[in-house]
């Protein structure tokens, strides 16, 4: 498989659902209305909380170029969680998304690769929210924070697509890896479709 291919084929599945959880929106949907600077940050620590207890079990569980890529990716999440709760003082998480319930489920290592994959689409859309939100609250440094965040979600995106190559040794296993984070995203785009809802705003239109 080609790991260039693979990205922009999910992208490509994906393009509503990824916009729509790039916009202002999707931060209103993840502080539930809140839409203040201790929601926010407590929104995406929880986010990050949650990711690194599961690839640090993956991690655990795999071997080779996927195991490498399950490590990094938890030292990563660990890391930024540290960088984001820290602007808070002190968090305490919250009960998992059905964005990280979804990722639990995912059994085989294609398909958990895939997952990062798809959890850092996901991520690197909101946390692009994140910064302009503290843009816009006159607060470049913690602006600045979530940018180099921001950054270092992003490179996940490639890391897991070049690891998938490795991991992919069928087409059925490339087949199940696209599923696997078609429904990554998926399942972070229903839980922001049905939080608008339930909050009375058309989760629709991006604005």
């Amino acid at each position: 498989m080609n790991a260039a291919d693979f990205l922009d084929g999910v992208r490509q599945a994906q393009q509503t659902e990824l916009s729509r959880l790039g916009s202002s929106k999707s931060l209103y949907a993840d502080t539930e209305g809140e839409m203040e600077e201790d929601a926010v940050l407590a929104a995406v620590a929880d986010t990050f909380h949650h990711a690194a207890a599961t690839f640090e079990t993956w991690a655990d569980e795999a071997d080779g170029a996927a195991a490498d890529l399950f490590a990094d990716a938890a030292d990563l999440t660990g890391e930024q969680y540290g960088t984001v709760a820290g602007e808070r003082g002190d968090h305490e998480a919250g009960a998992p998304s059905p964005l990280a319930e979804s990722m639990q489920d995912l059994d085989t290592t294609p398909e958990r690769v895939a997952g990062v994959l798809g959890w850092a689409l996901v991520v690197e859309n909101k946390i692009s929210q994140a910064v302009g939100f503290f843009v816009g609250q006159a607060a470049p440094q913690t602006a600045s924070t979530f940018r180099d965040v921001r950054d270092a979600v992003d490179s996940l995106v490639d890391d897991a697509a070049d690891t998938l190559v490795d991991v992919c040794a069928t087409d059925a296993d490339e087949d199940l890896a696209h599923e696997a984070a078609v429904d990554t995203i998926q399942a972070a785009y229903d839980d922001y479709f049905d939080t608008l809802e339930d909050l009375g705003v058309n989760p629709k239109p991006v604005c």
